[in-house]
């Protein structure tokens, strides 16, 4: 069993940053896949980025070059520093890990609201 627990998220201004942070607790042997996933109503949840065990990243395609994603394997913990926020940024960002997978997946956060308001 594996928990997320996500912080950081809140309202900011166009052109502003948040930084969202995600630690795993539970049983677990390790965690390959760490990364962020994002829903707005009445839209299908995207990708925003994931981060291998390796190194290996991919960010979606809105957020290339404003998001950086990185990881504390020690602490089980990522984070993902969002700059030049947009208003189509706005929605629940969700944390979630892979045991195995690349693109994370087998388990998720409750989510955190990011709200940029113009």
């Amino acid at each position: 069993q594996v928990q997320l627990v996500e912080s950081g998220g809140g309202l900011v201004q166009p052109g502003g940053s948040l930084r969202l942070s995600c630690t795993a607790s539970g049983s677990m042997f390790s965690i390959k896949t760490m990364g962020w996933y994002r829903q707005a109503p009445g839209k299908q949840r995207e990708l925003v980025a994931i981060l291998t065990s390796g190194g290996i990243t991919d960010y979606g395609d809105s957020v290339e070059g404003r998001f950086t994603i990185s990881r504390d394997n020690a602490k089980k913990t990522v984070y993902l520093q969002m700059n030049s926020l947009k208003p189509e940024d706005t929605a629940v960002y969700y944390c979630s890990v892979a045991v195995m997978g690349d693109y994370a997946g087998d388990y998720w956060g409750q989510g955190t609201q990011v709200t940029v308001s113009s």
